[in-house]
């Protein structure tokens, strides 16, 4: 599946959105929000160099957690039909004003959002539109969240035959490889 650069780039921005959630935080563990602060909402836009972002206050701090919120229902959606509705949702309330724009070195790419949108709005339009990318290429069955029994981590599987289990091969999955080698171990041992 050939995905445009761009579109990559807010397929990882809306994946590293969800999983600063509570709820996304491993079983037992401290449920820690990832975007619990304003300044942690600045440290998120920084880290994904998100372009025009001026002063933050609460208000766009409960706005984001708002469409951060309506992420994860895409992640959990039953089906296309959903994701799809849900999407529309999201890029509708956006107010989505697709321009093309060539800014900080990346060359022409489209803007989903109007220059002044806010955080949220632009996280919203942008991601959005990428999560619609995947639907209308009848590919949402790669939006998944991680199959690790302590672990809700949402990713998007792009692997060549979808076969992707967990968010990361070096943590969950290899957690879990170690558990059933020990588990079959003592078992022959026994």
């Amino acid at each position: 599946m050939l995905i445009p650069h761009d579109t990559r780039i807010a397929l990882d921005v809306v994946v590293d959105l969800v999983n600063t959630a509570p709820e996304s935080e491993p079983e037992g563990g401290a449920a820690a929000d990832g975007l619990a602060d304003i300044g942690a909402l600045h440290a998120f836009a920084a880290r994904h160099r998100v372009s025009g972002v001026g002063a933050l206050d609460e208000k766009d701090l409960r706005a984001v957690h708002r469409v951060r919120a309506r992420f994860a229902e895409v992640f959990a959606a039953e089906d296309a039909r959903t994701a799809a509705g849900l999407v529309n949702a999201l890029v509708a309330a956006a107010g989505t004003t697709p321009q093309l724009t060539a800014h900080d070195g990346y060359d022409w790419h489209v803007h989903y959002f109007s220059p002044d949108a806010s955080l949220a709005d632009h996280l919203a339009a942008d991601c959005g539109m990428a999560l619609a990318f995947i639907i209308v290429a009848g590919e949402t069955e790669r939006l998944r969240r991680c199959e690790a029994p302590d672990c809700r981590h949402a990713f998007v599987d792009l692997s060549r035959n979808r076969s992707r289990r967990y968010c990361s091969s070096r943590t969950c999955g290899n957690r879990l490889h170690v558990a059933a080698y020990r588990a079959r171990r003592r078992e022959a041992a026994g």
